[in-house]
């Protein structure tokens, strides 16, 4: 059996007495882990927080479109998955309040909505959204995308 005697987490080598491996890390501030969700469904988003959580990022929670951007302030996620249809105000409202703060300008935004995906796709796409979903979506599918753009 080999020993661990040093780990190198930047580098996510693990070196041992006889050989260096790879060793799967969760992922640090650094390496950008942290997603907000906007979307007034409990449900929903209890069932993405523990597919989210599996798969190491921190989540945090908005219920609707003035606390998303309070939200967003506090905690500075690295990626939004939002929802168009909000109790408050829409998704857009909360896009737009997002950009004004040059803190979350550039965060990438997921948006996964009930509503038809090809009637808000051009209004998605000019607002700056990375993705597009249309509930319900495939876990699979969520997290590559999510993957895609948190690394």
């Amino acid at each position: 059996m080999l020993t661990l005697t040093s780990c190198m987490p930047e580098t996510d080598v693990c070196e041992t007495d006889h050989e260096l491996r790879l060793v799967r890390q969760k992922p640090t501030k650094a390496r950008g882990n942290k997603i907000l969700i906007v979307d007034d469904d409990p449900d929903l988003c209890l069932g993405l927080n523990i597919r989210l959580a599996a798969n190491y990022y921190d989540v945090c929670f908005a219920n609707n479109a003035e606390s998303a951007i309070r939200t967003a302030l506090a905690e500075l996620p690295d990626l939004i998955i939002l929802d168009i249809g909000l109790p408050d105000y829409d998704g857009y409202f909360v896009m737009e309040g997002l950009r004004a703060f040059p803190e979350l300008a550039e965060v990438p935004i997921v948006v996964l909505t009930a509503r038809n995906r090809f009637t808000h796709e051009k209004r998605c796409r000019d607002a700056g959204v990375k993705r597009l979903f249309e509930k319900p979506v495939e876990d699979q599918v969520l997290l590559l995308a999510i993957r895609q753009y948190l690394g």
